[in-house]
């Protein structure tokens, strides 16, 4: 059973979505996926709001761009945490999206990730669903080690190397 809700307004954010629905199977958190539009089928979306809690959905991701209002209307209606992303867009760059979901009144909070920040929004999700499964926990806790390690193996390669030889390998 899907404990996350992905939604998007348009399938021209999937580039960012995906990387939440990435982010999510490497961490084992089951999840759906789905393009809804606030705006042009306000029917459809009230529908899968409403019907989220029912469905089994703790979570939903929602980005928007520009007005960004599909975060903050699945917020009005699903009971549940919801997470805003921010899509970047041609005209203002994400900013209108960023202080559109930030900017909810008070009594319908949006937790809200970086302009474009897929992965961290999935990772914001999982810490929540892990509050209640120590299995999820122990999962995030060994991500967070492989990106030390990550960050470590960079470190070494730099000092053998030099900076000049390890920006040629780049």
């Amino acid at each position: 059973m899907a404990k996350v809700g992905i939604v998007m307004g348009s399938d021209s954010d999937m580039k960012v979505m995906s990387k939440a629905a990435d982010m999510l199977e490497k961490l084992g958190v089951d999840y759906e996926m789905t393009i809804i539009s606030a705006h042009r089928e306000p029917d459809v979306f009230y529908e899968y709001a409403k019907s989220a809690e029912e469905k089994g959905l703790k979570v939903i991701i929602a980005g928007a761009g520009m007005a960004a209002h599909l975060p903050g209307m699945c917020a009005a209606i699903f009971p549940m945490p919801v997470i805003g992303i921010p899509m970047s867009s041609k005209n203002l760059d994400g900013v209108d999206a960023l202080y559109s979901i930030v900017q909810m009144p008070p009594g319908i909070p949006v937790a809200t990730v970086a302009i474009d920040g897929g992965a961290n929004a999935a990772i914001l999700a999982a810490r929540i669903l892990a509050t209640s499964d120590e299995a999820l926990l122990g999962r995030l806790k060994a991500y967070t080690e492989e990106m030390k390690q990550t960050v470590q193996g960079k470190a070494e390669k730099l000092e053998k190397l030099g900076y000049k030889e390890y920006m040629k390998q780049m």
